[in-house]
């Protein structure tokens, strides 16, 4: 009984897994794809529904949620959100910049959506390492021998913290195309918009490894390459 039990929850996710990587395959494509016809204008302006269902997949697909996990979703929240605010209203992070309309209703200038994608950034990059951690070293106990825990969680940071600046790196020419944010000034994206991106990911990746909750979220995993895969392509043919 108690087997079966538990194949039925591994059934359960796999197919959660599934549905939720089928809507953001077919919301991503689709959203692909309207950018390069005369409805453009109004799949840009329905950016804050796809950034709305995919932290809702996150946390219909997120096996075990627990206090800690809420407790995560709640930090990335607040940190990513006071860290834009601070950056909009004096300039002292990331640099120079403004959000415009496209991402709806904002607090103190940012878009509340924005913290939505704080969350959705870091935890799928905190999936993304977490995994690639554990696979390598259940595939090489020696070298796990060699490298202290400590080394071990620097290196989960760094990587992560790498992986989320990069991400964003990708993203930065799309979304001032569309609207999303305006670097002022001259126009370019300064170095200090990823040194800060790589510091504020790093606190949150720490948040992230700290805190005790299941760090396996296959969807997660999908997200991250659909979305790095969505933003390429724009940035290259747009």
């Amino acid at each position: 009984m108690i087997e079966a039990t538990q194949a039925e929850v591994v059934k359960s996710r796999m197919n959660r897994t599934t549905i939720a990587t089928a809507i953001a395959l077919l919301f991503h494509a689709a959203g692909f794809i309207g950018m390069f016809t005369s409805k453009q204008s109004w799949f840009i302006a329905n950016t804050p529904l796809n950034l709305l269902l995919m932290f809702i997949l996150i946390l219909w697909t997120h096996p075990g949620k627990n206090f800690s996990f809420f407790l995560f979703v709640f930090v990335a929240f607040a940190v990513g959100m006071v860290a834009e605010m601070i950056g909009v209203n004096t300039s002292l992070l990331f640099g120079q910049y403004e959000y415009g309309r496209v991402l709806g209703k904002r607090v103190f200038n940012v878009p509340w959506l924005i913290g939505l994608n704080w969350i959705t950034v870091i935890y799928c990059c905190g999936i993304v390492i977490s995994q690639m951690q554990n696979w390598f070293f259940s595939r090489s106990a020696a070298v796990q021998g060699l490298l202290s825990s400590k080394l071990q969680f620097i290196s989960f940071i760094t990587d992560g913290a790498m992986l989320a600046t990069f991400f964003d790196f990708i993203l930065e020419p799309v979304a001032v195309k569309f609207g999303y944010w305006t670097w002022l000034d001259n126009g370019s994206i300064p170095v200090s918009n990823y040194l800060c991106w790589l510091t504020i990911s790093a606190l949150l990746m720490t948040v992230f490894k700290l805190l005790s909750f299941s760090k396996h979220n296959q969807f997660a995993v999908h997200l991250l390459i659909i979305e790095l895969l969505f933003f390429a392509a724009l940035r290259t043919f747009l």
